[in-house]
């Protein structure tokens, strides 16, 4: 390659835990071992990514660091006999973005084993409107439906929902044919949510049971949460007999103030979803239903896309918890 200065999100510690978030100029000899090059076109921000970005030591350990755990664009180079230059890939998960230099830079360097062929049927943009947060949306929907999960036992309620997570779960789920219930975050969002598919919005307070109450009148055939702490345990509780949640965040609370009367119960199962470490197999399912089955034509309604210098913007809303749906951020050509 001739062309070996790129910009990039470049994020500098800058002493007494003080990080400073900046467009730089990187060079290409900068990046890490790997594989396959790829030319990113397309990244998406996530919340954990907004954590790199102010110096979260448990999700980037050193600095200075590009963010982005999510990348789409074409192969520049490649040891790997499974991708060839010019080929269109997907790479998110692993350690991409979190001690791996990441999607806000024009390119990343990774491992053959991170790197998904782009599915026939979807561009590199709509794939990062899904990215992380979609990727595990419909990792979510897909265990509820592999679990046994169907439209007629049922509505599912998903929390966070306005979120990136949330919102894409409330989109599958809905083309998939169930009845679905969301909950209305901080920010007033219920016509956003009606529109992209809920048939009810329920508020936090209505979602959330402090009483200390074992077990709760049964409400849902299954839930999606992306919040955890008391929304998820009142979730469990109101879930009826052979139901099932999932569950893939923590932005509300790590904590599970739980018993285990919904377990012994009623036989209610609780799914982690780790689309971090998803295997292969199951990845390239997903991200082919993603492609197929699942493919949301609205996505737009989802989408804000933002240029590079303008993610500092974007990942102040996420810390002021006034971001809804998704963004994508376009990578300079």
């Amino acid at each position: 390659m001739s062309q070996k200065i790129f910009k990039a999100m470049v994020i500098t510690e800058e002493g007494n835990n003080q990080f400073v978030r900046e467009i730089k100029d990187r060079n290409l000899d900068d990046l890490p071992e790997g594989d396959v090059l790829v030319n990113v076109q397309y990244s998406s921000l996530n919340y954990k990514d907004v954590l790199s970005a102010i110096g979260n030591r448990g999700v980037t350990k050193k600095y200075p660091h590009t963010p982005g755990i999510d990348a789409a664009g074409t192969v520049v180079q490649s040891l790997s006999k499974d991708f060839q230059s010019g080929d269109e890939v997907i790479v998110t998960s692993y350690d991409l973005g979190m001690n791996t230099s990441g999607g806000f830079g024009q390119y990343i360097r990774v491992p053959a084993e991170w790197v998904v062929k782009m599915p026939e049927n979807l561009t590199p943009r709509e794939s990062m409107i899904f990215g992380t947060a979609g990727f595990t949306a419909a990792l979510s929907v897909f265990r509820l439906v592999d679990y046994g999960i169907t439209p007629d036992m049922g509505r599912i309620l998903v929390s966070g929902a306005t979120g990136g997570v949330g919102s894409i779960a409330v989109s599958i789920l809905a083309k998939a044919g169930y009845e679905v219930v969301a909950v209305n975050g901080v920010v007033d969002e219920k016509e956003f949510l009606l529109e992209i598919g809920a048939k009810e919005v329920i508020s936090i307070e209505e979602a959330t049971d402090s009483s200390g109450r074992p077990l709760l009148k049964e409400l849902w055939a299954g839930g999606i949460d992306a919040v955890g702490g008391e929304i998820l345990a009142t979730t469990i509780k109101s879930t009826q007999d052979g139901g099932a949640v999932t569950c893939c965040g923590n932005v509300g609370s790590h904590d599970l103030p739980l018993n285990v009367y919904p377990f012994i119960l009623r036989g209610v199962t609780l799914m982690g979803i780790d689309s971090q470490n998803c295997p292969m197999p199951t990845r390239l399912k997903v991200w082919n239903k993603i492609a197929s089955d699942w493919k949301l034509e609205r996505l737009e309604i989802l989408t804000t896309e933002i240029p590079l210098d303008g993610l500092n913007e974007r990942i102040d809303l996420i810390l002021q918890r006034k971001h809804k749906g998704r963004t994508i951020v376009r990578l300079p050509d």
